[in-house]
C-alpha cells in the first residue's frame, strides 16, 4: 500500500482501483472466480497459525476496550472457526455463477427477443464490526457475483481481517484476477468510514454489518445506496398450541447456541393460557442454562428480573432475554410490529392456522415456524455465506448472498427490426 497524506486521498485511490477492477471482474469467467476462491480457501487453512496469532492481538485490544463476553466471542477465532471460513469459501466457489444468468426471456410481436440477465452491481463497500470472518464471507460473495469490494472491518478485528484479506489476495493472484478486486481499508481511522460513504464516483452500494450505532451512522451519512442490516430484535411467540418439547429445544437453541449473533432470540412472547405451565418451564430451562430472564406477569419466578419498558425492543447480544405473557396471537403480532426490527421472528405452534396468520400478518425479512432463529444465516439458507441480513425492502432482503449482489440488464435482439 502506498503512503498517502490524507484519508480522503487514500480512500479515493481505493475507489479508483476498485472501479477499474470491477470492469474486469464483470466478464471474468466462472472458472477463474472458482479458482480464486478455492486458492483463497487453501491459503486461509495454510496460514491458520498466522491468522490465530493476529487474532490474539485483536483479542487483547478487545479486552483493553472492555468488550462484553458476547462481543469477545464474536471476535475470537480458533481452528474450528477458521475451518468454517474455509468451508464457506469452498461452498461459495461451488455455487452456480449468477452473472449472466437469464432471469426471463420473451419475444415481442415486433420481432424483438428480450432477455433479462443478471449483472454485477459494480463496487460494493462493506463496513462491519468485530466478526473477522465477515472479511472472508464478504470478499467471497462479492467476487462470486463479479463485484469489486472495499472492506472496512472494525477496529477490534484489524489484525485478523488483515491476515484473512492477505489470503484472499493470494487467491486472486493464483487465478490471474486483479488484486484490487478485494481491498481492505488499511487504517483504523474512523474518518475512512465517512469517506467510503461518500465515494459516489466509485462505490455503487454500501452494506453495513454491525450494531445500531454503525447502521444509523451509515444511513444518515451515506451518499450511495445502502443495504441496511438493522438490529436483530428477534422474537419467539409461544402459542397455546405449542408442542412443549419442540418449544424447549428451539428456545434454548435460539438463545444460547451463540448469544452474540443477530439471529439470537431476544424476546419471548407467551400465550397467557400456557404462561404458568409451559411458559414457566421455558423460563426455568433458560435460567438453568445461565440466561438472565427479564420477566413480566405470570412468567415471574424465582431468579427472574422484573422486566422494564426498555427491555422491549432491545438487542442484548448476551445471555439475557425478555419475556412477557400476551393475550393471544394478535397481541403477539402487535408487540412485534411495535418493537421488532423486521429481521427474524418465530412462532412455536402445532396450529397450522396460527402459523399461517403469523406468516401473513408480519413482514419481517425472515419468519419461522417451529425452528430456531439461529438458522437466520445465509449459509443455512444454502447460500454458502452471507454479506448480511438486509432488513429493508429495496433490492435485497433477508440473507444477502451472491445472487442478491447482482442487478440485471436487458439484452434486446432484432434482425434489422424498426419501430413503426
Amino acid at each position: 500500500m502506498k503512503d498517502f497524506d490524507s484519508i480522503p486521498t487514500l480512500m479515493a485511490d481505493l475507489g479508483k482501483r476498485a472501479k477499474a477492477a470491477s470492469a474486469e471482474l464483470a466478464f471474468a469467467s466462472a472458472e477463474r472466480k472458482h479458482a480464486a476462491l478455492t486458492a483463497a480457501a487453501d491459503a486461509v487453512w495454510a496460514n491458520r497459525a498466522d491468522i490465530i496469532a493476529a487474532n490474539k492481538k485483536d483479542l487483547e485490544f478487545g479486552r483493553e476496550k472492555g468488550l462484553s463476553p458476547a462481543m469477545m466471542d464474536r471476535l475470537m477465532l480458533d481452528e474450528a472457526r477458521i475451518q468454517g471460513m474455509v468451508d464457506g469459501l469452498r461452498t461459495v466457489a461451488e455455487q452456480a455463477d449468477p452473472v449472466g444468468e437469464v432471469l426471463t426471456e420473451w419475444d415481442m410481436p415486433s420481432g424483438l427477443n428480450i432477455q433479462r440477465v443478471r449483472t454485477p452491481l459494480g463496487v460494493i463497500g462493506v463496513i462491519y464490526e468485530s466478526r473477522p470472518n465477515v472479511t472472508a464471507d464478504a470478499g467471497a460473495l462479492c467476487l462470486k457475483s463479479g463485484n469489486a469490494v472495499i472492506l472496512r472491518g472494525g477496529s477490534e478485528s484489524f489484525h485478523s481481517s488483515g491476515a484473512i484479506h492477505a489470503c484472499l489476495v493470494e487467491g486472486l493472484k493464483a487465478a490471474n484476477l486483479p488484486e484490487d478486486a478485494i481491498q481492505l481499508v488499511p487504517t483504523r481511522d474512523r474518518a475512512a468510514v465517512q469517506e467510503l460513504l461518500t465515494l459516489t464516483d466509485y462505490v455503487d452500494v454500501i452494506v453495513p454489518r454491525g450494531g445500531k450505532g454503525l447502521v444509523g451512522l451509515v444511513q444518515r451519512e451515506a451518499r450511495v445506496p445502502v443495504f441496511a442490516h438493522l438490529e436483530g430484535i428477534v422474537h419467539i411467540y409461544i402459542d397455546k398450541a405449542a408442542d412443549p418439547k419442540k418449544t424447549l429445544d428451539v428456545v434454548l437453541n435460539a438463545k444460547t447456541r451463540r448469544t452474540g449473533i443477530c439471529g439470537a432470540a431476544e424476546c419471548l412472547l407467551i400465550h397467557e393460557d400456557v404462561a404458568k405451565t409451559l411458559g414457566r418451564d421455558v423460563i426455568a430451562a433458560l435460567q438453568a442454562a445461565g440466561v438472565e430472564v427479564h420477566a413480566k406477569g405470570d412468567l415471574t419466578i424465582d431468579g427472574t428480573v422484573a422486566a422494564a419498558d426498555e427491555d422491549w425492543g432491545k438487542e442484548y447480544l448476551d445471555s439475557i432475554i425478555a419475556a412477557k405473557p400476551v393475550a393471544d396471537i394478535d397481541a403477539a403480532i402487535a408487540h412485534i410490529r411495535q418493537y421488532g426490527s423486521n429481521h427474524t421472528d418465530c412462532i412455536m405452534t402445532e396450529d397450522a392456522d396460527a402459523a399461517a396468520r403469523f406468516f401473513e400478518r408480519l413482514d419481517s425479512a425472515i419468519l419461522m415456524h417451529n425452528a430456531s432463529t439461529q438458522f437466520a444465516d445465509g449459509g443455512e439458507f444454502g447460500m454458502g455465506a452471507e454479506i448480511g441480513i438486509a432488513t429493508g425492502k429495496m433490492h435485497a432482503r433477508g440473507p444477502v448472498g451472491a445472487a442478491q449482489l447482482t442487478s440485471f440488464k436487458y439484452l434486446v435482439r432484432g434482425d434489422g427490426t424498426t419501430r413503426s
